[in-house]
């Protein structure tokens, strides 16, 4: 008769041990890359609408959607030419105006990764206080550095801040704190049909692109009313 084998219970005991080890490793490098590529931190505060990016500005009905990168010099001529128009708008209770901070430049400030950091900053002030949001724009654009140099530093980027009333945000500032949330808000801004990609300044009035000429009156106020 032959002999019955003995069952190894201390084997088996241990590749049932690496087999859990392994789905825990597995499950751990699944959850830290899904970390890595998240959308990061989202700002709160009840002018910030987190799941599209917008600071929002006033209350108006009528809905206006600005798309910038705070190194493009078209959305500063775009704040220019547009800027005081828009203001009268939000004051008067025509629209909401949207806001929503983009970095799309960061390849044009040899490696300072700007417009990421100024979108970041602008996240930073909004939450901080609402009321301080389209100024810090403003003055962002006022001090706007020249395309393609290494841009405004974080500190020189808190001065701003500061000048508008807003302290107390150097940590968010310094440390990026929405930075991973501006790049996954970037990768959302909806493109113009016929454009290659992403374009700043994006505009959109109701949820339709607006065709800038250069005349507010017309692409804005006069849409407005049609």
């Amino acid at each position: 008769m032959a002999q019955q084998r003995k069952v190894n219970w201390f084997a088996i005991w241990i590749s049932v041990g690496v087999v859990v080890a392994l789905v825990v490793v597995a499950g751990l490098v699944i959850w830290m890359n899904s970390a890595a590529s998240g959308p990061g931190e989202a700002p709160e505060a009840s002018n910030i609408n987190a799941d599209t990016g917008a600071i929002m500005v006033g209350d108006g009905p009528d809905q206006l959607d600005t798309y910038i990168d705070f190194m493009c010099p078209v959305c500063n001529q775009f704040e220019q030419l547009y800027g005081e128009t828009i203001e009268g708008l939000v004051d008067d209770g025509s629209i909401t105006l949207n806001i929503h901070p983009i970095s799309i430049l960061d390849r044009a400030s040899q490696g300072t990764e700007f417009s990421t950091r100024a979108a970041n900053a602008m996240y930073c002030v909004a939450v901080a206080d609402a009321d301080a949001s389209l100024p810090f724009l403003q003055a962002m654009y006022e001090n706007q550095p020249e395309e393609g140099s290494t841009g405004l530093t974080d500190e020189q980027i808190l001065d701003i801040a500061s000048g508008v009333g807003v302290t107390g945000i150097d940590d968010c500032v310094n440390d990026g704190r929405y930075s991973k949330y501006v790049t996954a808000m970037t990768d959302e801004t909806p493109v113009k049909p016929g454009a290659g990609g992403i374009g700043t300044p994006t505009v959109l009035l109701n949820d339709e692109f607006v065709e800038l000429t250069g005349d507010p009156q017309a692409d804005i106020v006069d849409a407005l009313q049609g």
